[in-house]
């Protein structure tokens, strides 16, 4: 078996026999996490050895400080297997259309969906990796807005514009010889100027070539090559083909597996959907990423993944 093929496993079978035990799972992820070898936490020191009294543990040479593999990673103080962590990775990040908590408890056999709501929670927030290159090139720019749900009915979405009863997205698709590559979705809580500029500089790179509708709101952004489409009677997506077609996957999503998006963290969820849409060629790979993204993650408890503006 080659290196890339032992590294991604492509199938349940292959994940299975490559990750059946707890020592397997920790040998990958301190891999992931030292990938040249261990570093100290605490004062950065190389020289570490493993603690036979506590599971996967070093303690430095230089300091004393034990660290174990998941401490300071999206697992820290998880009292779940790390089989079931890596199941749940391999689930998220293989899955067309992923997976909800429901089906994700299901599957794994937890005890309670609070276990498996968390799991998803915190994998999420491994979804989005710091060191990501903006778009470039040719990129088409736009918004959209999603309907609240709520635990009661649906609200009454007013038309318009307006925020009121709404969910915001501003999203951007990198396009390349016609076809999609990359995108980046955000929540925005206006469409005013101040926002679009926002999401455009921190998701295009400079001299980027912004292809939009002709909304005000997009005029004089810095260092940007903007090209403004007046619609008329032409239809949005007939101009911008991506961003629309990314909209709509987008809200299709959330409604065939989360039977509606919500508020509270629905930025982590447009993360999640990116985070596969620019994977989509890559899945199985999508795994190690994953991981390796986690495994540099800040720890996220339960008050972190519950609040509103997290």
């Amino acid at each position: 078996m080659s290196g890339s093929e032992r590294r991604f496993p492509k199938s349940l079978i292959e994940f299975q026999g490559r990750f059946a035990s707890e020592s397997e799972c920790a040998e990958y992820l301190f891999e992931r996490r030292w990938p040249h070898g261990f570093v100290c936490p605490g004062c950065g020191d190389g020289r570490a050895w493993l603690l036979k009294t506590k599971a996967f543990t070093y303690e430095c040479a230089g300091c004393g400080r034990q660290t174990s593999v998941t401490a300071g990673t999206i697992m820290h103080a998880s009292k779940l297997p790390l089989t079931t962590w890596f199941w749940a990775a391999f689930l998220m990040a293989t899955h067309s259309n992923g997976i909800s908590a429901l089906q994700l408890q299901s599957q794994l056999g937890l005890g309670s969906y609070r276990t498996a709501w968390m799991l998803c929670a915190k994998l999420r927030r491994a979804m989005v990796d710091p060191e990501r290159k903006p778009l470039s090139g040719v990129v088409e720019a736009d918004e959209t807005i999603i309907p609240f749900r709520t635990k009661n009915d649906p609200v009454v979405v007013p038309a318009g514009r307006s925020g009121v009863g709404k969910m915001l997205v501003a999203g951007a698709v990198e396009v390349d010889g016609g076809s999609p590559r990359r995108a980046r979705l955000k929540v925005i809580e206006s469409f005013s100027k101040g926002e679009i500029h926002a999401f455009v500089l921190a998701a295009v790179a400079p001299s980027t070539r912004l292809v939009t509708d002709d909304w005000p709101s997009y005029n004089d952004i810095p260092d940007i090559k903007h090209k403004a489409i007046t619609l008329g009677p032409m239809a949005a997506h007939i101009v911008l083909p991506w961003t629309h077609r990314l909209f709509s996957n987008l809200k299709r999503w959330g409604l065939g597996v989360y039977h509606g998006l919500r508020k509270t963290n629905l930025q982590h969820y447009l993360d999640e959907f990116v985070f596969r849409f620019n994977r989509r060629r890559t899945r199985h790979a999508a795994f190690n990423t994953l991981l390796g993204i986690g495994a540099r993650a800040a720890p996220a408890p339960y008050h972190v993944l519950i609040r509103k503006t997290a």
